[in-house]
């Protein structure tokens, strides 16, 4: 299972917030509606993210064996 709790964790730990993403850095409401509900985001997202986070992957996501 992928989870996401890192990726809001980074945003805590830099001080930026989901509106700060939204209309500063670009990214779709959908796209956070995604990350929230724990949906797929694409690889291309993945990349947008750790670039606008200044972050690696494992900052946002994380594989928990169930």
């Amino acid at each position: 299972m992928i989870s996401y709790k890192p990726f809001y964790d980074t945003l805590f730990r830099k001080g930026i917030t989901e509106y700060h993403l939204i209309y500063k850095e670009g990214f779709s409401a959908n796209t956070l509606y995604r990350i929230k509900k724990g949906e797929a985001i694409s690889t291309k997202t993945l990349d947008a993210l750790c670039y606008a986070l200044d972050c690696g992957v494992e900052d946002i996501v994380e594989f928990i064996k169930e």
